[in-house]
């Protein structure tokens, strides 16, 4: 049996080793290598948008808008009615990157890096669901986009259908792939996932570990998401790593742990109550919330329309995205 390798319980197995002199070594490293986290400038937006495809008709610029005075990373293709969508946890702008070329040619489709992920700044905030809201709100009104259709992924989806429940009036329609449902914790079957939101390990240490140890589970915690394997090529791997070192990056994501009580309190019971137009798409051979899960969201949302992708895991958007692409143009093409 393969053994999962655990680089959060290795680090405080070290810390707490025999040799009083290696643990304040240890104690000191992870200071400065916080510290330096801290204090390093944030880098530089890339001028294009690096897709993987093996002919991109036309590189999309990244822009970028001040929220709240904080940088809030962007990508804004095509024109018509407007389209936002929002990447899951630990995730970025990078998982949409195969909706680029087919849905700009039918909506103006903004592509963001929300408030603590990929080139977006990340604030000292506790990254509570209403904070992410206003956050939202605040990149439509910069933009000036008065209602838009959400796409939300994981808990992008628990993003969009916050919106839906406290905004309504800012939302089109609705399109929720693979999350949100309610009791998050009692239906997460990853165990990278589940080791994630049940670590209570200081953010400076996690921030070493991530340092020392993170590139030794990026593949493993892929291939959870991920069901073909072989579209985790090398630049794959390598563009997976470059994000999970950007500065500041750790924080945020462990945040998220605390986000989840207002989420199962506050909105997760309204679930049903929710009347916008609603699709819910979800990846076959998800390992983060199986297909149950997904079916019973679209038993709980009135009227939903449910759409499951064969041999996709979590991300059916990046795995297959000849289907759901059009799925998204007919759903959000049709009448409410």
């Amino acid at each position: 049996m393969r053994r999962s390798f655990n680089w959060s319980d290795s680090i405080t197995s070290s810390i707490l080793g025999p040799s009083r002199r290696c643990r304040s070594a240890l104690l000191i490293l992870g200071f400065v290598s916080s510290l330096m986290s801290a204090c390093t400038t944030p880098p530089p937006i890339p001028p294009y948008f690096e897709t993987l495809e093996r002919s991109p008709s036309k590189r999309i610029p990244i822009s970028t808008v001040l929220v709240q005075d904080q940088r809030i990373a962007y990508l804004d293709a095509g024109t018509g009615p407007p389209v936002i969508l929002i990447h899951g946890f630990g995730g970025s702008m990078w998982q949409w990157e195969h909706q680029q070329h087919d849905l700009p040619q039918h909506f103006r489709t903004l592509t963001l890096d929300l408030p603590g992920s990929g080139l977006s700044d990340k604030p000292d905030i506790d990254y509570l669901p209403d904070q992410m809201l206003d956050f939202c709100v605040g990149f439509m009104d910069a933009l000036h986009i008065e209602k838009a259709t959400l796409v939300g992924n994981s808990m992008g989806a628990g993003l969009a259908i916050g919106m839906a429940l406290t905004h309504p009036s800012r939302v089109d329609k609705l399109v929720l792939i693979s999350g949100l449902p309610s009791y998050v914790k009692d239906k997460l079957t990853s165990r990278s996932f589940k080791q994630a939101l049940e670590s209570r390990a200081p953010s400076w240490l996690v921030s070493f570990g991530n340092w020392l140890f993170g590139g030794l589970i990026t593949t493993p915690v892929l291939k959870e998401i991920i069901h073909d394997h072989r579209l985790l090529t090398p630049t794959v791997l390598e563009r997976s790593n470059q994000n999970r070192q950007r500065p500041g990056i750790i924080k945020p994501l462990m945040a998220v742990r605390n986000a989840l009580p207002p989420w199962e309190s506050e909105f997760a019971p309204r679930l049903s109550s929710i009347t916008h137009p609603t699709m819910i798409i979800w990846g076959e051979y998800d390992r983060v919330f199986p297909l149950a899960v997904g079916e019973e969201l679209h038993q709980r949302i009135h009227g939903s329309t449910f759409v499951k992708v064969p041999h996709a895991g979590h991300l059916p958007q990046w795995e297959r995205p000849e289907l759901v692409n059009r799925s998204l143009i007919e759903y959000i093409h049709s009448s409410p």
